[in-house]
Order: C-alpha cells, then sequence, then structure tokens
C-alpha cells in the first residue's frame, strides 16, 4: 500500500523544524528506525552535511536514524534498499536536476509505488506531483526533464498565497501563475497553504491540516476544498 505526505512547508512560524507535522511523520515511518533523506534541493545553497544534520536532528527525537543519500557511494543502490525517505525543501529545479542526473527519480517513484513511506516537504511535495512547472523557485539550473514522480494526478503548488485584500502589489498572483500554466497544460493544480499537506494511503488522497487548499483545474474557476477532502476526484 502507498504511504506518501506531501506537506507544503518544513517549518511553521514560530515552531520548530517538522514539529507540526510530527503525528504524521510518526505514523508514516512507524516501526522504521532508519530512512535515507534526499539533500539536493539545498535550500540557500548550504552543504549536503548541513541539510541531512537538520533533518537527522529533528527525526532523532523520534527514534528515527536519517542518512544522507549523498553520503552513499552508489546513490541508485541506497534507493533501492532504504526503508523509507524524506526529500527537503529548497529549489525544485536543482533537485530535479540532481535525480535524473543520477538516474534516480524514476527508481524513487516505483520504491514508492512499491509501498514504501515517503516524505516531501515544499520541493520534496513538488516532485510528487505529475511535473515541477507549477514550482515558486527561480530556474537556476536547467534538468534534462521537467517530469517529476506521478504520485499523485495534480501538480502542487506548496507555500501557495492569497491575494492580500488592498495591498498595492502589481505584480502577478499565485492564481494568475496557475491559471499561465492552465493556457499550456491540463494539470490540476493544488494550491497547498502553509500548514497543510496530503496524505496518500494506498489509493486515497486526503487533505490533511487545518486550511483549506485552493483547487485549479483548467477551464474552471477555482475553488476551496475543506481538509478531510478527497483529492482523487478532483
Amino acid at each position: 500500500m502507498r504511504k506518501i505526505v506531501l506537506a507544503s512547508t518544513s517549518t511553521l512560524f514560530g515552531q520548530d523544524y517538522l514539529s507540526y507535522l510530527e503525528p504524521a511523520i510518526r505514523e508514516l515511518f512507524a516501526g522504521i528506525p532508519e530512512i535515507v533523506f534526499i539533500p539536493y534541493a539545498r535550500p540557500g545553497g548550504i552543504s549536503h552535511d548541513d541539510y541531512t544534520a537538520r533533518a537527522a536532528a529533528a527525526f532523532a527525537a523520534w527514534g528515527i536514524q536519517v542518512r544522507g543519500l549523498h553520503t552513499f557511494p552508489d546513490p541508485e543502490v541506497a534507493i533501492r534498499h532504504a526503508a523509507g525517505y524524506f526529500t527537503g525543501g529548497g529549489n525544485t529545479f536543482l533537485l530535479v536536476k540532481q535525480l535524473h542526473e543520477n538516474k534516480l527519480m524514476d527508481l524513487l517513484a516505483a520504491e514508492v509505488e512499491g509501498g514504501k513511506p515517503y516524505l516531501g516537504t515544499s520541493a520534496g511535495s513538488n516532485i510528487g506531483g505529475v511535473n515541477m512547472q507549477t514550482t515558486n523557485d527561480m530556474p537556476i539550473v536547467y534538468p534534462p526533464s521537467f517530469q517529476t514522480m506521478d504520485l499523485v494526478p495534480f501538480n502542487l503548488n506548496p507555500h501557495y498565497l492569497d491575494p492580500q485584500p488592498g495591498s498595492a502589489h502589481m505584480g502577478e498572483t499565485r492564481e494568475t501563475r496557475i491559471r499561465e500554466f492552465h493556457t499550456q497544460q491540463n494539470i490540476p493544480v493544488v494550491g497547498l497553504r502553509e500548514g497543510s499537506w496530503i496524505e496518500v494511503k494506498g489509493t486515497e488522497i486526503t487533505l490533511r491540516g487545518p486550511l483549506t487548499a485552493r483547487i485549479f483545474k483548467a477551464g474552471h474557476e477555482p475553488y476551496e476544498m475543506s481538509p478531510g477532502g478527497n483529492l482523487s476526484l478532483i
């Protein structure tokens, strides 16, 4: 059975890293003593070692060891033998580039589809969608393909922000950018607000967390989905 959590962010304002996701993480990785962390997105340009250490410190409190994928001599073997995975946030272009160049994107998808638990936050959630083309990140590198793992039948826009009433900002909103995407592609998009996540159990895909999500479909007006909503039906 598929076991997946795709979260909008790793950290909520005023809280510790991953703390708001603790119940979901404990359930996701129950009985698993060690997982592989994929640090390729490297937020702020920090080293793979430093990023892995940050993840390891959080998981240690829950009795789970973390090993960075970059420490294995053969990353393909590491993916095949891992009991579970966590991909952190950062830059989605960089993450996708390295996964494709190391021939890991399809392999990781196959392992997760086969039942190994997967946690993604931000960029790590983006790669759970059909493609990465609704990311908010700057294209600091050029990946060989925008194709991602296709674990869910839609794209994500993590950190989704609503227009601010009374704002003097004249630039494009997130909604505008997603509407632009839909002039070129028909893939549904889930605007995932901070503090929300997507839970996949087998074929069930459910919105979790305290907030609604903004649902975008080509040719339709966007609408809100309440927590507990069935995302497999969008």
